[in-house]
Protein backbone atom coordinates (compact mmCIF):
# COMPACT_ATOMS: atom_id res chain seq x y z
CA UNK A 1 0.00 0.00 0.00
CA UNK A 2 1.69 3.16 -1.26
CA UNK A 3 0.55 6.56 -0.05
CA UNK A 4 0.92 10.22 -0.98
CA UNK A 5 -0.03 13.08 1.28
CA UNK A 6 0.21 16.85 1.60
CA UNK A 7 2.25 17.82 4.65
CA UNK A 8 2.47 21.27 6.21
CA UNK A 9 5.87 22.34 7.46
CA UNK A 10 6.21 23.58 11.02
CA UNK A 11 8.86 26.22 11.56
CA UNK A 12 8.95 29.96 12.23
CA UNK A 13 9.47 32.79 9.79
CA UNK A 14 8.26 33.76 6.36
CA UNK A 15 7.93 30.13 5.24
CA UNK A 16 5.61 29.16 8.09
CA UNK A 17 2.74 28.28 5.75
CA UNK A 18 4.85 26.48 3.15
CA UNK A 19 3.44 23.19 1.84
CA UNK A 20 3.85 21.16 -1.26
CA UNK A 21 1.49 23.63 -2.95
CA UNK A 22 3.85 26.39 -1.90
CA UNK A 23 6.66 24.51 -3.64
CA UNK A 24 4.85 24.42 -7.00
CA UNK A 25 7.18 27.08 -8.40
CA UNK A 26 10.08 24.76 -7.69
CA UNK A 27 9.26 22.59 -10.71
CA UNK A 28 10.48 25.15 -13.24
CA UNK A 29 13.54 25.86 -11.14
CA UNK A 30 14.46 22.19 -10.97
CA UNK A 31 14.06 21.81 -14.70
CA UNK A 32 16.40 24.73 -15.26
CA UNK A 33 18.88 23.27 -12.78
CA UNK A 34 18.83 19.90 -14.50
CA UNK A 35 19.44 21.43 -17.93
CA UNK A 36 22.32 23.50 -16.60
CA UNK A 37 23.96 20.65 -14.71
CA UNK A 38 23.81 18.36 -17.74
CA UNK A 39 25.92 20.76 -19.80
CA UNK A 40 28.13 22.20 -17.09
CA UNK A 41 31.44 20.77 -16.02
CA UNK A 42 31.22 18.38 -13.08
CA UNK A 43 30.59 20.19 -9.82
CA UNK A 44 31.87 19.20 -6.40
CA UNK A 45 29.22 17.99 -3.93
CA UNK A 46 29.74 16.79 -0.36
CA UNK A 47 27.33 14.49 1.48
CA UNK A 48 27.57 14.72 5.28
CA UNK A 49 25.71 11.92 7.05
CA UNK A 50 25.00 12.25 10.75
CA UNK A 51 25.37 8.49 11.11
CA UNK A 52 27.42 5.64 9.65
CA UNK A 53 27.49 3.62 6.46
CA UNK A 54 25.28 0.60 7.08
CA UNK A 55 22.50 2.43 8.95
CA UNK A 56 19.50 1.35 6.85
CA UNK A 57 17.58 4.63 6.78
CA UNK A 58 20.57 6.73 5.77
CA UNK A 59 21.71 4.15 3.25
CA UNK A 60 18.33 4.59 1.54
CA UNK A 61 18.72 8.38 1.53
CA UNK A 62 22.20 8.00 0.07
CA UNK A 63 20.90 5.72 -2.69
CA UNK A 64 18.32 8.33 -3.68
CA UNK A 65 20.95 11.06 -3.59
CA UNK A 66 23.43 9.08 -5.69
CA UNK A 67 20.78 8.31 -8.30
CA UNK A 68 19.72 11.94 -8.53
CA UNK A 69 23.23 13.36 -8.75
CA UNK A 70 24.77 10.77 -11.04
CA UNK A 71 26.57 12.58 -13.83
CA UNK A 72 25.75 15.96 -12.26
CA UNK A 73 28.53 16.32 -9.69
CA UNK A 74 31.43 14.55 -8.04
CA UNK A 75 29.96 13.29 -4.75
CA UNK A 76 32.26 13.00 -1.71
CA UNK A 77 31.10 11.59 1.63
CA UNK A 78 31.70 12.23 5.32
CA UNK A 79 30.10 10.18 8.12
CA UNK A 80 29.71 11.71 11.58
CA UNK A 81 28.82 8.30 13.15
CA UNK A 82 26.77 9.83 15.98
CA UNK A 83 24.36 6.91 16.40
CA UNK A 84 27.15 4.57 17.50
CA UNK A 85 28.87 7.35 19.44
CA UNK A 86 26.17 9.32 21.22
CA UNK A 87 28.27 11.68 23.37
CA UNK A 88 27.83 15.35 22.39
CA UNK A 89 31.60 15.79 22.63
CA UNK A 90 32.08 13.18 19.90
CA UNK A 91 29.49 14.88 17.67
CA UNK A 92 31.15 18.26 18.13
CA UNK A 93 34.54 16.78 17.24
CA UNK A 94 33.19 15.14 14.08
CA UNK A 95 31.40 18.36 13.12
CA UNK A 96 34.68 20.22 13.43
CA UNK A 97 36.31 17.66 11.15
CA UNK A 98 33.50 18.14 8.63
CA UNK A 99 33.91 21.92 8.85
CA UNK A 100 37.63 21.61 8.14
CA UNK A 101 36.90 19.32 5.17
CA UNK A 102 34.42 21.85 3.76
CA UNK A 103 36.88 24.72 4.16
CA UNK A 104 39.67 22.71 2.51
CA UNK A 105 37.70 21.23 -0.42
CA UNK A 106 35.23 24.12 -0.93
CA UNK A 107 32.32 22.06 -2.32
CA UNK A 108 29.76 23.76 -4.54
CA UNK A 109 26.96 22.40 -2.35
CA UNK A 110 26.80 20.35 0.86
CA UNK A 111 24.00 17.87 1.51
CA UNK A 112 23.64 17.33 5.28
CA UNK A 113 21.55 14.40 6.45
CA UNK A 114 19.68 14.09 9.78
CA UNK A 115 19.47 16.24 12.89
CA UNK A 116 23.01 16.05 14.31
CA UNK A 117 24.48 17.56 11.13
CA UNK A 118 22.15 20.54 11.46
CA UNK A 119 22.73 20.89 15.20
CA UNK A 120 26.50 20.44 15.35
CA UNK A 121 27.67 21.50 11.88
CA UNK A 122 25.36 23.91 10.05
CA UNK A 123 23.97 25.94 12.95
CA UNK A 124 27.25 26.79 14.73
CA UNK A 125 29.53 27.12 11.69
CA UNK A 126 27.54 27.88 8.53
CA UNK A 127 24.48 29.94 9.47
CA UNK A 128 23.91 32.41 6.58
CA UNK A 129 27.36 31.56 5.21
CA UNK A 130 28.51 31.57 1.59
CA UNK A 131 28.50 27.75 1.35
CA UNK A 132 25.08 26.47 0.20
CA UNK A 133 23.55 23.58 2.17
CA UNK A 134 20.69 21.18 1.50
CA UNK A 135 19.47 19.32 4.57
CA UNK A 136 17.36 16.17 4.60
CA UNK A 137 16.15 13.71 7.21
CA UNK A 138 15.57 16.39 9.87
CA UNK A 139 12.80 15.07 12.10
CA UNK A 140 9.49 16.92 12.28
CA UNK A 141 10.57 20.54 12.70
CA UNK A 142 13.51 22.81 11.99
CA UNK A 143 12.76 25.33 14.73
CA UNK A 144 15.54 23.94 16.95
CA UNK A 145 18.10 25.00 14.35
CA UNK A 146 16.68 28.43 13.53
CA UNK A 147 15.99 27.69 9.86
CA UNK A 148 15.49 29.21 7.37
CA UNK A 149 18.98 30.58 6.67
CA UNK A 150 19.94 32.42 3.50
CA UNK A 151 22.18 29.52 2.42
CA UNK A 152 20.01 26.56 3.44
CA UNK A 153 16.99 24.67 2.11
CA UNK A 154 15.86 21.07 2.39
CA UNK A 155 13.27 18.46 3.28
CA UNK A 156 11.85 17.68 6.71
CA UNK A 157 11.13 14.07 7.68
CA UNK A 158 7.61 13.45 9.01
CA UNK A 159 6.20 10.01 9.83
CA UNK A 160 2.54 9.14 9.07
CA UNK A 161 1.71 8.89 12.77
CA UNK A 162 -1.86 10.17 12.47
CA UNK A 163 -2.76 7.39 10.03
CA UNK A 164 -1.19 4.82 12.35
CA UNK A 165 -3.08 6.22 15.35
CA UNK A 166 -6.33 5.92 13.41
CA UNK A 167 -5.62 2.27 12.61
CA UNK A 168 -4.85 1.51 16.26
CA UNK A 169 -8.13 3.08 17.33
CA UNK A 170 -10.00 0.97 14.79
CA UNK A 171 -8.26 -2.23 15.91
CA UNK A 172 -8.43 -1.48 19.66
CA UNK A 173 -11.53 0.63 20.38
CA UNK A 174 -11.06 0.53 24.18
CA UNK A 175 -7.27 0.94 24.28
CA UNK A 176 -5.83 3.83 26.28
CA UNK A 177 -2.16 3.20 27.09
CA UNK A 178 0.82 2.47 24.86
CA UNK A 179 4.58 2.06 25.28
CA UNK A 180 7.11 3.71 22.94
CA UNK A 181 10.24 1.52 22.85
CA UNK A 182 13.37 2.84 21.15
CA UNK A 183 17.12 3.23 21.23
CA UNK A 184 18.37 5.90 23.60
CA UNK A 185 19.56 8.41 20.98
CA UNK A 186 18.86 12.08 20.37
CA UNK A 187 16.52 11.72 17.41
CA UNK A 188 14.35 9.14 19.20
CA UNK A 189 13.70 11.52 22.08
CA UNK A 190 12.59 14.07 19.47
CA UNK A 191 10.47 11.43 17.72
CA UNK A 192 8.82 10.44 20.99
CA UNK A 193 7.78 14.02 21.73
CA UNK A 194 5.99 14.19 18.38
CA UNK A 195 4.47 10.73 18.85
CA UNK A 196 3.20 11.58 22.34
CA UNK A 197 1.44 14.68 21.01
CA UNK A 198 -0.14 12.80 18.09
CA UNK A 199 -1.28 9.87 20.26
CA UNK A 200 -2.73 12.25 22.85
CA UNK A 201 -4.99 13.67 20.13
CA UNK A 202 -6.25 10.11 19.64
CA UNK A 203 -6.95 9.83 23.38
CA UNK A 204 -3.97 7.59 23.99
CA UNK A 205 -1.36 7.94 26.72
CA UNK A 206 2.07 7.06 25.37
CA UNK A 207 5.00 6.40 27.73
CA UNK A 208 8.65 6.09 26.61
CA UNK A 209 11.24 3.41 27.28
CA UNK A 210 14.70 4.19 25.89
CA UNK A 211 17.34 1.47 25.94
CA UNK A 212 21.02 1.03 25.05
CA UNK A 213 21.38 -2.77 24.81
CA UNK A 214 19.58 -5.68 23.17
CA UNK A 215 18.94 -7.33 26.54
CA UNK A 216 17.28 -4.15 27.82
CA UNK A 217 15.19 -3.94 24.64
CA UNK A 218 14.04 -7.56 24.97
CA UNK A 219 13.18 -7.07 28.64
CA UNK A 220 11.32 -3.84 27.89
CA UNK A 221 9.41 -5.43 25.01
CA UNK A 222 8.20 -8.24 27.25
CA UNK A 223 7.21 -5.79 30.01
CA UNK A 224 5.40 -3.60 27.47
CA UNK A 225 2.88 -6.40 26.88
CA UNK A 226 1.16 -5.12 30.03
CA UNK A 227 0.13 -2.01 28.07
CA UNK A 228 -2.62 -1.94 25.44
CA UNK A 229 -0.19 -1.64 22.51
CA UNK A 230 3.49 -1.09 21.70
CA UNK A 231 5.05 1.46 19.34
CA UNK A 232 8.54 0.56 18.16
CA UNK A 233 10.99 3.36 17.49
CA UNK A 234 14.27 2.61 15.78
CA UNK A 235 16.84 0.12 17.02
CA UNK A 236 19.67 2.21 15.54
CA UNK A 237 21.95 3.05 18.44
CA UNK A 238 21.63 -0.34 20.17
CA UNK A 239 25.19 -1.42 19.58
CA UNK A 240 24.81 -5.16 20.27
CA UNK A 241 21.61 -5.56 18.25
CA UNK A 242 21.08 -9.07 16.88
CA UNK A 243 18.15 -9.40 14.49
CA UNK A 244 17.61 -13.14 14.95
CA UNK A 245 17.68 -12.91 18.74
CA UNK A 246 15.35 -9.91 18.77
CA UNK A 247 12.92 -11.64 16.39
CA UNK A 248 12.86 -14.79 18.49
CA UNK A 249 12.18 -12.86 21.70
CA UNK A 250 9.35 -10.92 20.05
CA UNK A 251 7.63 -14.12 18.92
CA UNK A 252 8.01 -15.70 22.34
CA UNK A 253 6.63 -12.77 24.34
CA UNK A 254 4.21 -10.86 22.09
CA UNK A 255 0.63 -10.57 23.34
CA UNK A 256 -0.46 -7.09 22.24
CA UNK A 257 -0.62 -5.04 19.08
CA UNK A 258 2.83 -3.84 17.96
CA UNK A 259 3.21 -1.02 15.40
CA UNK A 260 6.05 1.08 13.98
CA UNK A 261 6.88 3.87 11.56
CA UNK A 262 10.18 2.29 10.46
CA UNK A 263 10.31 -0.20 7.60
CA UNK A 264 13.29 -2.13 9.02
CA UNK A 265 11.35 -2.60 12.27
CA UNK A 266 8.39 -4.12 10.38
CA UNK A 267 9.53 -7.74 11.06
CA UNK A 268 9.05 -7.07 14.79
CA UNK A 269 5.64 -5.36 14.40
CA UNK A 270 2.22 -6.32 13.08
CA UNK A 271 1.58 -3.05 11.29
CA UNK A 272 4.09 -0.54 9.92
CA UNK A 273 3.47 2.76 8.15
CA UNK A 274 6.91 3.86 7.08
CA UNK A 275 8.51 6.84 5.42
CA UNK A 276 10.51 6.19 2.24
CA UNK A 277 14.17 7.03 2.68
CA UNK A 278 14.90 7.40 -1.03
CA UNK A 279 12.40 10.27 -1.25
CA UNK A 280 14.62 12.36 1.01
CA UNK A 281 17.70 11.69 -1.10
CA UNK A 282 15.92 12.23 -4.41
CA UNK A 283 14.53 15.60 -3.30
CA UNK A 284 17.88 16.67 -1.86
CA UNK A 285 19.49 15.84 -5.21
CA UNK A 286 16.94 17.97 -7.07
CA UNK A 287 17.53 20.90 -4.73
CA UNK A 288 21.30 20.51 -5.14
CA UNK A 289 20.94 20.61 -8.92
CA UNK A 290 18.94 23.83 -8.70
CA UNK A 291 21.59 25.42 -6.49
CA UNK A 292 24.29 24.32 -8.91
CA UNK A 293 22.35 26.10 -11.67
CA UNK A 294 22.66 29.37 -9.77
CA UNK A 295 19.37 29.46 -7.86
CA UNK A 296 19.68 30.81 -4.32
CA UNK A 297 18.86 28.29 -1.56
CA UNK A 298 16.50 30.63 0.29
CA UNK A 299 14.27 30.89 -2.78
CA UNK A 300 13.69 27.12 -2.70
CA UNK A 301 10.97 26.29 -0.13
CA UNK A 302 11.60 23.92 2.74
CA UNK A 303 9.04 21.09 2.44
CA UNK A 304 8.09 17.84 4.16
CA UNK A 305 8.06 14.37 2.67
CA UNK A 306 4.70 13.11 1.37
CA UNK A 307 5.06 9.38 0.64
CA UNK A 308 4.87 6.30 2.82
CA UNK A 309 4.55 2.52 2.57
CA UNK A 310 2.36 0.17 4.63
CA UNK A 311 3.58 -3.26 5.82
CA UNK A 312 1.75 -6.04 7.66
CA UNK A 313 3.08 -9.05 9.56
CA UNK A 314 0.27 -11.60 9.54
CA UNK A 315 2.27 -14.31 11.32
CA UNK A 316 3.10 -12.07 14.27
CA UNK A 317 -0.51 -10.86 14.46
CA UNK A 318 -1.73 -14.44 14.54
CA UNK A 319 0.72 -15.21 17.34
CA UNK A 320 -0.98 -12.52 19.45
CA UNK A 321 -4.47 -13.55 18.24
CA UNK A 322 -4.98 -10.20 16.53
CA UNK A 323 -6.90 -10.12 13.25
CA UNK A 324 -5.80 -7.41 10.85
CA UNK A 325 -8.55 -6.08 8.56
CA UNK A 326 -8.52 -7.51 5.02
CA UNK A 327 -8.18 -4.04 3.46
CA UNK A 328 -4.79 -3.71 5.19
CA UNK A 329 -3.61 -7.26 4.53
CA UNK A 330 -4.51 -7.20 0.84
CA UNK A 331 -3.15 -3.75 0.09
CA UNK A 332 0.05 -3.75 2.11
CA UNK A 333 3.48 -5.23 1.61
CA UNK A 334 4.22 -8.29 3.69
CA UNK A 335 6.96 -7.90 6.29
CA UNK A 336 9.59 -10.59 5.98
CA UNK A 337 12.24 -11.97 8.28
CA UNK A 338 14.77 -9.44 9.61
Amino acid sequence: MYHWRMSPVRYPGALADATWRGAAGLVAALAAGLAYATHASAANCLYVSSYHKGYEWNDGIERGLEKGLQGKCELSRFYMDTNRNTAPEFARRKALEARQLIEQTRPDVVIACDDPASLYLIMPYFRNAAVPFVFCGVNWTVKDYGYPYSNVTGMIEIAPIKSLVNEIRGLLPTARRGIYLAADVMTQHKEFAENREAYAKGNFELSPVFVKTLAAWQQAFAAAQQADFVVLGTNAGIMDWNSASAHQSVFSSVKKLVVTNYDWMAPYAMLAMAKIAEEQGEWAAQLAQSILSGIKPDTLPIVANRRWQTYVNVDLAARAKIRLPPRLVHGAMKAGQP
